[in-house]
């Protein structure tokens, strides 16, 4: 079963807030989840633009992905803010020996629990099976909230790999 989006993201966070997705290669143990939600809700809690605060938003989903949320409406996220949020990626990264920033490595929705495979096996994996047209894809190239409760999971064929891959 997935996740219904809409009772995990915040309802007054505006539709086009900034949402950047991160994947793990894999899923975090229990301990290192607990320590990387600390993490992350003392960042969005201390986040900053330009010395304004940052209406920020962060949680981690299906114990892989960790997606961090900026409510632009009042205060833009310049660079500089931008970037305190991937240094605190990059932090989570370090301490729990995982890969956040391989973009090579795509997840999907197998038998119930999220699966990774690389991107150069996709096409090996829908010719023997392994996926299908309406498997589940997370396309985590979705920019804003919006975006996200709408196409970040989508069936492949609808996704771009739909279209790169299937004939």
């Amino acid at each position: 079963m997935t996740v219904e989006l809409k009772t995990i993201l915040p309802e007054n966070f505006h539709p086009m807030s900034k949402t950047w997705i991160y994947q793990s290669n894999r899923t975090f143990t229990l301990p290192e989840l607990f320590q990387a939600e600390e993490i992350l809700e003392a960042f969005t809690d201390n986040w900053k633009s330009h010395g304004a605060a940052v209406k920020g938003f962060a949680t981690i989903l299906y114990g892989q992905f960790i997606v961090i949320m900026a409510d632009e409406s009042q205060t833009g996220v310049g660079g500089c803010s931008t970037d305190s949020s991937v240094h605190v990626i990059k932090q989570i990264e370090v301490m729990n020996n995982v890969q956040m920033f391989n973009r090579e490595l795509l997840a999907f929705w197998v038998k119930d629990k999220v699966q990774t495979i690389p991107l150069a096996q996709v096409g090996y994996a829908l010719e023997n099976g392994i996926l299908a047209k309406d498997t589940l894809y997370f396309n985590n190239l979705v920019a804003n909230k919006a975006a996200m409760e709408k196409d970040w999971l989508q069936p492949i064929s609808e996704s771009w790999l739909g279209k790169k891959y299937i004939k």
